[in-house]
């Protein structure tokens, strides 16, 4: 019977620094900054701040998975490719809903938007710890989760930090568009929120980022169809 992590200890999940273990804190957090945001009125600071946190952690934790984890899950598990697929459809839709949030920070659906994005994001989680993460534990030994841990906590912190919806979901697509777009999302994050004439232009910048990479991505896979 699978057990999901919610549900097991340190000790099962293969220890200290384990990969599940540091995705269940993820978890943990992103619920706690969802509560949170709930929580905050409309007119406080700090409800900007806690946006801005969510946004980040939910974009860098499903890059990290999306690069190390499922490329993993469908080598390891016969059905992993169905289990990623559905979880892949479902970072797909918090990133357009997201990207719809940034776009219209003052539209009168904004607040809807939120709180579909909200329930896809519980969903996930549901789907990753109930479904997902316990056949790893069943693949992988103590020593290998830690290892896959160190990798994916790495990825985790180098990934982009705001919505993408063109970028791929899988390898190697996502994962050669990362490292600029990363470095363009921390542009952004450094620039003073009222500063819109310099968020606008970053905001082109990005467009014309992801034009290139897009064109540069259909490039390469024209050229290896012609080899092939």
């Amino acid at each position: 019977m699978t057990v999901s992590i919610a549900r097991q200890s340190v000790a099962d999940l293969g220890g200290p620094g384990s990969l599940l273990l540091r995705q269940r804190r993820d978890h943990a957090e992103l619920d706690r900054l969802m509560n949170a945001y709930r929580a905050a009125d409309a007119r406080d600071t700090r409800r900007e701040q806690i946006w801005r946190d969510f946004t980040h952690l939910v974009f860098s934790h499903a890059f990290a998975e999306e690069t190390v984890l499922w490329p993993l899950l469908r080598r390891l598990v016969p059905d992993g490719e169905g289990l990623t697929t559905q979880v892949e459809e479902e970072h797909q839709a918090v990133n357009d809903l997201l990207a719809r949030v940034e776009r219209s920070a003052d539209d009168t659906e904004r607040q809807e938007w939120t709180e579909e994005a909200f329930r896809l994001v519980r969903q996930d989680i549901r789907d990753e710890e109930d479904a997902l993460l316990p056949r790893l534990r069943d693949a992988l030994d103590d020593r290998r989760l830690r290892r896959v841990g160190a990798v994916w906590e790495a990825v985790r912190r180098a990934a982009p930090t705001h919505p993408h919806p063109a970028v791929p979901r899988r390898p190697p697509g996502n994962a050669l568009a990362g490292v600029p777009l990363s470095a363009f999302d921390r542009l952004r994050d450094a620039l003073p929120t009222a500063d819109a004439s310099a968020r606008r232009a970053a905001t082109a910048v990005g467009v014309a980022l992801l034009v290139a990479l897009a064109a540069g991505h259909r490039i390469r896979r024209a050229a290896n169809r012609r080899r092939g």
